[in-house]
């Protein structure tokens, strides 16, 4: 009896011991971030994420989207030592970076090893200085859209993920239309749409005060237009016709437009707002540019320099950005920074998405630019070129007149 009762009391203490053991190893990772219980990507990467971290609770703290900036900056101002914070602006980043709330990264890249390649350049627009103070998980880039079915009738081939501007407006022209209604392409109405295909090289900005190269872009809208291979500006303006709505009109052959818009239209097929084929192809480039170079934006995180949890926070926002977490984000039909073949499969699974090969292959940029990257002066800089903008596409002044406008106007706000 005493054998048994011992044998009794040495297993419970045995279970007692592993149940503490499994207490001591279980950690919780606060992440801040914005319309968490709304947001699907987020759910889907917090369930990978612990299934494939035991003992790891991710908690979100959410935060509305319209406070966020404010609220977060006041936050880690006051001292907040949640883990993780999402970064939705680069404005923020570079604020709070200067702040010195964010962690620096670099020793953690180089400790693990940590490959950077598979974000196409764009993760440098989280860093200052050359140190990496964030990673980079979402970027919705640009691609051209493509009726399929309107190609298929008029013989044409479709069009390539390797097609100059040149080829790409001669082609807008061959497939329009004008007494069956055929638009060969559809510009929106935002500076973005026309003319930021310029810093896809790499090397020019929104910001740097010198926009001579973007008489290129205007001069090919207003050939196109004058064509009537596209929509008049002014028609659009005053209709104020959404692009979705344009091209699920199904009259458009091709539309040049951000990723984001791949579930909307997916959508519209699913619920009967559209009917026909289509496909998706890198944008056109310059001559000079790499095939398949397109600009976007960017989400990421970044590590909280009060966190008392860094290695752990610096395990969870590598794997994020990583192809693991990058899958996670993919699987809700979200575009993530990291570009893999894995991850363009993944995303080209999704149920609605065009088969063929060419539409995959999109997925797979060579280089994606940051659309306006930030600066103390960055929202002075959008109000300029937005309003010489209206003006050009207006035609109240001249493609010369207006960028001459907006060099001049730039080099006063950069002093």
């Amino acid at each position: 009896m005493k054998k048994a009762l011992a044998l009794v009391l040495a297993m419970i203490l045995l279970l007692c011991s592993a149940s503490f053991a499994v207490a001591e190893d279980a950690k919780t990772l606060t992440v801040v971030a914005w319309d968490a219980g709304t947001t699907p990507y987020l759910a889907a990467q917090k369930e990978a994420f612990e299934a494939s971290h035991p003992g790891v609770t991710l908690e979100y703290i959410d935060v509305a989207s319209q406070d966020y900036a404010k609220k977060t900056s006041t936050m880690l101002s006051g001292g907040d030592t949640s883990d993780v914070f999402m970064v939705k602006e680069i404005t923020d980043l570079l604020n709070w970076q200067a702040a010195g709330y964010e962690e620096p990264l670099n020793s953690y890249i180089e400790a693990s090893g940590y490959d950077l390649s598979g974000f196409a350049g764009i993760e440098s627009n989280y860093a200052v200085d050359g140190e990496q103070y964030a990673l980079p998980f979402r970027s919705d880039f640009w691609v051209l859209y493509y009726n399929k079915d309107l190609f298929d009738a008029a013989g044409v081939d479709y069009p390539t993920n390797d097609m100059t501007w040149e080829q790409y407006a001669e082609l807008a022209k061959k497939m329009t239309d004008a007494d069956k209604g055929i638009y060969g392409t559809h510009y929106h109405t935002w500076l973005s749409a026309v003319v930021n295909w310029d810093v896809c090289d790499g090397v020019n900005t929104l910001i740097d005060g010198n926009y001579d190269d973007l008489a290129y872009f205007y001069e090919l809208y207003q050939d196109l237009e004058d064509a009537g291979a596209c929509m008049p500006y002014n028609e659009l303006k005053a209709a104020g016709l959404h692009y979705s709505a344009a091209f699920e009109n199904g009259n458009i052959a091709m539309l040049p437009m951000g990723y984001w818009f791949v579930s909307t239209l997916i959508g519209a097929i699913k619920d009967g707002t559209c009917s026909f084929n289509w496909g998706i192809v890198a944008v056109p480039h310059k001559e000079d540019v790499a095939a398949g170079s397109s600009f976007g934006n960017l989400t990421g995180a970044m590590i909280n320099a009060k966190s008392a949890n860094k290695d752990l926070a610096w395990e969870y926002i590598s794997w994020l950005a990583g192809e693991e977490g990058a899958l996670a984000t993919a699987s809700t039909g979200t575009r993530p920074a990291w570009v893999s073949d894995a991850v363009a499969s993944a995303m080209a699974s999704a149920d609605g998405f065009p088969t063929d090969e060419a539409s995959k292959a999109a997925l797979i940029p060579t280089a994606v630019s940051v659309e306006i990257p930030a600066s103390e002066h960055s929202s002075e800089i959008s109000t300029v070129l937005n309003e010489e903008h209206s003006l050009i596409m207006t035609r109240e002044s001249t493609i010369e007149e207006g960028i001459a406008e907006m060099n001049e106007r730039v080099a006063e706000i950069l002093g």
